[in-house]
């Protein structure tokens, strides 16, 4: 599973895919070099699903899961078999990005070549304690998927990458990075 793409990179290399590289090579760093209040509160908030704390016998959380097919792999934040409904976790929503789609959508087409049932998606915002509904990808968006997967397996680092400097000030790796002489904003 050398060559699967980690399902939690998706979001990560749509907004910089320079940041994966970066994130490798400062991964054995001490975390608090480069992570700014927003990681830190999702961690916090993801501590409860990545240590398995349910107060429900109804469901399961941080479930590995992967898919040959598409060559990725990860973990689930929570699925409900009851209901048939896998749900992934943030802090907090201001929007619904593409990445975030591709995550879940990556982690539906994981468990559904693994067998199981699933029949709703949904975000779940843990500072509002508000779910939000989602469509199960089309076969127009597990083909936008897998055309995404291929990019991000091409990705070569040395190659030159679009700036965007708005994306830069809220990267943790800016300070970091050889790309951009722009400050984050987590100052």
């Amino acid at each position: 599973m050398n060559d699967y793409i980690l399902i939690s990179n998706l979001n990560d290399f749509i907004f910089c895919p320079y940041s994966i590289y970066l994130h490798n090579v400062y991964m054995e760093t001490d975390e608090e070099l480069y992570h700014a209040k927003p990681q830190t509160k999702g961690k916090i908030a993801h501590k409860t699903i990545d240590e398995k704390t349910s107060t429900s016998k109804n469901e399961i959380q941080s479930l590995p899961v992967s898919s040959d097919e598409l060559g990725i792999m990860g973990k689930i934040d929570v699925y409900k078999p009851n209901e048939k409904t896998l749900i992934e976790r943030k802090y907090k929503i201001k929007q619904i990005y593409r990445g975030q789609l591709y995550q879940i959508w990556a982690q539906y087409f994981c468990m559904k070549e693994m067998g199981y049932e699933v029949e709703n998606l949904a975000f779940y915002e843990i500072s509002t304690n508000k779910t939000i509904s989602l469509d199960l990808p089309t076969e127009i968006e597990k083909n936008e998927l897998e055309s995404f997967i291929d990019k991000f397996k091409m990705f070569d680092p040395s190659e030159s990458i679009q700036i965007n400097e708005n994306k830069c000030r809220h990267c943790v790796y800016s300070n970091l990075c050889d790309k951009t002489s722009v400050e984050n904003v987590y100052q």
